[in-house]
């Protein structure tokens, strides 16, 4: 049998060529997905959910209890209520008019979510609690 150094020749540019193509696809493959993950997280960076904040200043006569009553009231909300996602109640740092102590917030799905929520049984769950205590409030509602 004789030794066909142009057919080894051949192969060998064959599988050169299959692996270039190979590394080619693969680069391509990890570039896409860095392309996926990059927009994936360019969405968590606007999201649709709506921020719903209240300042609250309390009645003169609320107790500590009566107050902490409607802060566990607040905090209990996202399992009443589905459409509310997170709920925080301790403020790091507060600009706030004067009289006001208490920032509360709420972080709804999205605009549907906040709009049914009012006078939802959750609301009224969290009302029995807070209104009355609560002297006046303010709120804001944020999103993008």
């Amino acid at each position: 049998m004789q030794y066909n150094y142009v057919e080894t020749a051949r192969r060998a540019a064959l599988i050169a060529r299959t692996e270039e193509s190979m590394k080619k696809a693969l680069l391509a493959l990890v570039a896409s997905g860095f392309l996926m993950m990059n927009a994936a997280l360019a969405q968590d960076a606007m999201p649709k959910t709506v921020i719903h904040v209240i300042t609250v200043k309390w009645k003169s006569d609320a107790s500590q209890a009566q107050i902490d009553k409607a802060l566990q009231a607040v905090a209990a909300l996202p399992s009443k209520y589905s459409g509310i996602k997170h709920v925080w109640t301790k403020p790091i740092k507060k600009q706030i008019p004067e009289g006001y102590s208490t920032v509360i917030v709420m972080e709804f799905a999205d605009e549907s979510a906040l709009e049914k929520y009012a006078d939802s049984p959750a609301q009224k769950s969290f009302y029995d609690a807070y209104m009355p205590v609560r002297e006046e409030s303010r709120t804001s509602d944020i999103t993008n």
